[in-house]
């Protein structure tokens, strides 16, 4: 039996790409706009065909009959830490989704974002764009899933919306939580004490709790630091400096009750992207790329969901799939 396929647009440095592949998803293409992210992609999955792509622009049609459309369009729009213009926002792409289903004619969707989509604020939004799609015959869900119950040492809400098609109604099934994330320290001792830094044990027993949300803000605002004040009092209650981002983990002359700043690779590993992901770019770029990311043990969990209310495991086939678009490499 051949893998669920995928067509991903804002595929970003491949947070929800990477989840979906754990899931068992085939990438037909990954939309991307900006060439880092881009460059990010093809290191770490040469196989992949990656599209440096205005997804405004982008032609759906000639991928029709995929399994899944995805996208984690961008949080700006609708973030409590931005100014929640909504679809006045020139950064909105909810409406590219719907255009998108209606040219992919896809078998399900899948579609993140922030908390924010969720409140009251934006309910007559949410609800036009759910009935847009029931238009063509989805039934939508959504739902908001926090990472740290997907193993991820991070408080992450994320707002998800799955709507499948008419032969799969009914089917989907939302992920059950998956345990305790370790805390920031547990999962950054090792990292802290790579340079012989005498206070990494100290430290990692001080940061006994999970991170705040990491921000990756946007082109338009924001560095490679940790986000604004109020976060950065949290990063500061784990013993972390969030003002900015280390170029290495500290040295053996590093002050033993030093406050460390994190190291990029330190800021994906709580995202949930092993440690053999690179990110392509400057520190600057390559922190906006993570911290901009769907974690992918969230992805992998809801691509899983949507995985098994496309595949009848019994049968060895997907009911009403003929016809299904072939992943294409790149």
């Amino acid at each position: 039996m051949t893998n669920p396929t995928v067509l991903e647009i804002c595929a970003g440095a491949g947070g929800q790409s990477l989840g979906l592949e754990w899931a068992e998803f085939d990438h037909v293409a990954a939309i991307e706009i900006d060439p880092d992210a881009c460059l990010t992609l093809i290191r770490n999955r040469p196989s992949w065909r990656v599209l440096e792509e205005d997804v405004t622009k982008f032609d759906g049609k000639k991928y029709r009959g995929v399994d899944l459309l995805a996208g984690g369009i961008p949080c700006p729009p609708f973030s409590i830490a931005g100014k929640q213009l909504g679809e006045i926002d020139d950064r909105d792409l909810f409406p590219q989704i719907v255009r998108l289903a209606e040219e992919v004619r896809p078998s399900a969707i899948m579609i993140e974002n922030v908390r924010g989509f969720a409140t009251k604020k934006f309910s007559d939004y949410r609800d036009r764009v759910i009935h847009e799609l029931e238009a063509m015959e989805f039934k939508c869900k959504w739902t908001v899933l926090n990472a740290s119950d997907f193993g991820v040492s991070q408080l992450r809400p994320r707002f998800i919306l799955v709507a499948m098609a008419k032969p799969f109604w009914g089917r989907l099934r939302w992920p059950d939580a998956e345990g305790e994330p370790l805390t920031v320290g547990a999962k950054l001792l090792d990292l802290m004490a790579v340079r012989g830094w005498p206070g990494a044990q100290q430290w990692a027993q001080d940061a006994n709790a999970i991170a705040p949300t990491i921000v990756g803000g946007s082109k338009k605002h924001g560095g490679p630091d940790l986000g604004p004040t109020r976060a950065r009092e949290q990063w500061l209650k784990l013993r972390v400096d969030g003002l900015g981002l280390a170029n290495d983990p500290p040295g053996p002359d590093f002050p033993l009750d030093g406050v460390p700043r994190l190291t990029n690779r330190m800021v994906a590993r709580i995202q949930g992207f092993p440690d053999d992901w690179c990110f392509a770019g400057g520190k600057t770029t390559a922190y906006r790329q993570v911290g901009n990311a769907f974690p992918p043990p969230v992805a992998a969990a809801v691509g899983r969901a949507i995985r098994d209310a496309l595949v009848d495991e019994e049968e060895g086939r997907r009911p009403g799939a003929e016809g299904v678009a072939e992943p294409v490499a790149g």
